[in-house]
């Protein structure tokens, strides 16, 4: 698999030569770990993960001190991740999240403005000074759809690692869908045959076929296929608008997703037995705080919740009844994704027509835990796959 790598993961001056170089793994399947989504940022701090998260267990002393960083600069967030082994998983001792919007515009001019530039080289200096005070050494810093597609992609890079030390690797969107199957994994019914697994990003989606084996769970999954749309939850607001949503509106948005996912569901054939959705993005997290009616996002109550077709549709419905204010003033939205979170949906009910499984998996996880799975197995700090 061919990264299309404009520069390698490691911070700059700062760094330590022995941080860089992080090479791509190979596996797909994941322990029982993970960490934060913490999708807004509401959601910012450190989340103690999985069976370990009190600390009770010895922490891995693996690869470089046994501290490791992921960074997710995507579309419209910036995300780290900084965790710790703990033998079968790893616990998560800092993270940081910030909607930065950094495709704002992109679709009309082709650049990422000034503007958000500035914002994300604002979040990227927090995330490298809490890499410094955690003294992580091993990295990967990645960079997704806007900085592929953006005509000054080359400029902005230069100037972040100017600002900020942190050099990003431009991941391909293969590499991107895998490493959201490697985070998400642990979420597969261990009983059924595999999922549908999709990510909903800012300015791209990726979808991905997984199955499993259910008479061997103890086998990694096997991605059977997987595609990548080039729109997201920013460029298809952008497109149709997102602060007033009509029926025909959405209808449209709809639409517009579905002339690609229908073609990807026609190729791979029709035999849904034994699968699930598995859903990763702020759209299913807020979806299910919506359903759950929490006053405020809790992650422990998100990640991994189970929803059923009927349970989906009928939180849809009630996003479509709230004016953008009251959408603006929910706390499991807010103001930075009212006017996205419908465009989101829009993909979402594109992806359970083309797919019509019964139940969906929330996923609080994803990329950046699939980056720190693949570190801490190549340096033995984690069991096989």
């Amino acid at each position: 698999m061919t990264d299309d790598t404009r520069l390698r993961d490691g911070l700059g001056p700062r760094e330590d030569p022995q941080a860089a170089s992080v090479a791509e793994g190979s596996g797909t399947a994941v322990e029982p770990a993970g960490g934060s989504r913490a999708d807004a940022a509401h959601r910012d701090g450190s989340h103690p993960y999985g069976a370990h998260s009190d600390g009770s267990h010895p922490e891995g002393g693996h690869g470089h001190d046994g501290v490791y960083a992921a960074i997710d600069l995507g579309t419209n967030n910036c995300r780290l991740l900084i965790a710790r082994p703990t033998g079968d998983g790893f616990r998560v001792i800092d993270s940081f999240s910030r909607i930065i919007r950094l495709g704002e515009g992109m679709s009309a001019s082709g650049r990422i403005s000034e503007a958000a530039i500035g914002r994300a080289i604002s979040a990227l200096s927090v995330c490298s000074e809490k890499i410094h005070a955690r003294r992580a050494k091993r990295l990967r810093l990645v960079a997704t759809e806007a900085c592929r597609a953006a005509d000054n992609a080359d400029d902005f890079l230069d100037r972040v690692a100017h600002a900020t030390g942190i050099r990003l690797e431009v991941i391909d969107r293969e590499t991107e869908a895998r490493l959201a199957v490697v985070g998400c994994s642990p979420l597969l019914d261990p009983h059924g045959r595999g999922a549908i697994l999709f990510d909903i990003g800012g300015g791209s989606s990726e979808l991905v076929w997984i199955e499993r084996d259910p008479a061997k769970p103890e086998l990694a999954p096997r991605i059977r296929a997987w595609m990548s749309i080039p729109l997201g939850v920013v460029t298809l607001a952008e497109r149709f608008g997102g602060k007033v949503v009509s029926d025909e509106t959405y209808a449209a948005m709809v639409e517009a997703v579905a002339i690609h996912v229908g073609p990807f569901a026609a190729r791979i054939g029709g035999d849904l037995a034994g699968m699930h959705l598995l859903g990763t993005s702020g759209t299913v997290t807020t979806l299910a705080g919506l359903h759950l009616d929490l006053t405020r996002y809790d992650r422990r109550r998100v990640d991994g919740i189970w929803l059923s077709d009927a349970e989906l549709t009928e939180t849809i419905a009630k996003l479509h009844g709230m004016s953008y204010h009251d959408r603006a003033s929910n706390n499991c939205i807010g103001v930075e994704r009212a006017d996205l979170v419908l465009a989101g949906c829009a993909i979402l009910d594109a992806i359970r027509t083309a797919f019509p499984l019964p139940r969906l998996r929330v996923a609080d996880r994803g990329l950046r835990e699939g980056m720190l799975v693949e570190m801490m197995r190549q340096d033995g700090a984690l069991g096989p796959a």
